[in-house]
């Protein structure tokens, strides 16, 4: 049985909205005027506060939906009871979108695609660094690595607003999709050959960055064409995967 058009657009909606939490992180969103707002969450059981009534303000101002849950209901929302200090906020990521939808837009792009990286800190400085680079995508596992959050978007200083993310719930895959399209994907190396400033880059290019600690996993790094090397001075083994980023974001 085919989905409805009306399933897979309701769909492919829901998959652009990101949920974030906590009143300073959704108070700052409702501010942003380029942030689109879906929906405002709020606990019936939230005692009277200024920032709260800031919220419903800014809400009734951008024509913002807002619905009242109790406090159970509200933590299925958030995902976090402990910390949504009884607010949640539907976001949509205008930029988040899939494999096949970035292709069609993009007929030549470089991305940085990130293998297993967990520190969230780490991932929204890379966002920030692609969005100021010569970035046109990031490729985001939904498992094994971090998510969204509201940690993220502070370290991305709202850049993640701006960065077109792909998402992809098998890295591997999605890597050889890209790679059956033409592209040429590249891993970090220490011992490889190549400098990655001496590299010819095709016009559809990927650089897999990989785990903090382990780097890329055996299966990713099996469909990657080639390895470069970040040249160090003074004995130093490795970089930041945050610093390595930058550096291929501005190449």
């Amino acid at each position: 049985m085919q989905d409805s058009p009306e399933y897979l657009a309701k769909k492919a909606f829901f998959d652009k909205v990101l949920t974030i939490y906590g009143r300073n992180a959704v108070i700052e969103a409702l501010e942003d005027e380029a942030v689109t707002i879906h929906k405002l969450h709020l606990s019936k059981s939230n005692k009277d506060a200024q920032v709260l009534e800031d919220m419903k303000q800014i809400a009734k101002r951008r024509e913002i939906e807002v619905k009242y849950h109790d406090k159970q209901s509200l933590s299925r929302i958030s995902k976090n009871a402990k910390q949504d200090q009884g607010v949640a906020l539907d976001i949509v990521l205008e930029h988040f979108g899939d494999e096949e939808s970035f292709k069609i837009k993009h007929k030549s792009y470089r991305i940085i695609a990130l293998d297993g990286v967990t520190n969230p800190q780490n991932l929204g400085m890379i966002i920030r660094s692609c969005a100021a680079g010569n970035v046109d995508a990031i490729l985001l596992p939904t498992k094994g690595a971090a998510q969204i959050s509201p940690l993220v978007i502070k370290a991305s200083v709202g850049t993640l607003f701006k960065m077109p993310i792909i998402k992809t719930s098998n890295l591997k895959e999605t890597l050889l999709g890209f790679k059956k399209s033409g592209a040429d994907i590249f891993t970090l190396s220490s011992h490889a050959k190549s400098s990655y400033k001496e590299q010819d880059y095709s016009d559809k290019t990927i650089f897999v960055l990989g785990n903090e600690s382990e780097g890329v996993s055996k299966g990713v790094e099996s469909v990657c064409n080639n390895s470069i090397a970040i040249p160090m001075q003074r004995g130093v083994e490795s970089l930041n995967v945050a610093v390595a980023a930058s550096l291929l974001a501005f190449l």
